[in-house]
């Protein structure tokens, strides 16, 4: 659901937008520069992603089985 916010800029940087992005295409260049500042990412997903990736994943787990033989030589 979209929600419409009214906000007061600089008449120079109005005119920019509309020379430069153009009209009726502000409120998503807008809304794609703040979205990462204001919303989190959605871990669940970018561990699914992370996951499905064969190459990192053989990657970690030889990392991680490499890290598991350092313990064993740790003195307490």
């Amino acid at each position: 659901m979209q929600k419409k916010l009214t906000i007061t800029v600089d008449e120079r940087v109005y005119e920019g937008l509309h020379a430069v992005v153009g009209r009726r295409r502000i409120s998503g260049f807008i809304e794609s520069l703040v979205r990462p500042y204001v919303i989190g990412p959605d871990l669940d997903v970018a561990y699914q992603q992370m996951a499905r990736d064969e190459a990192r994943e053989a990657d970690a787990l030889e990392w991680a089985d490499a890290t598991i033989g350092d313990i064993a030589d740790e003195t307490r």
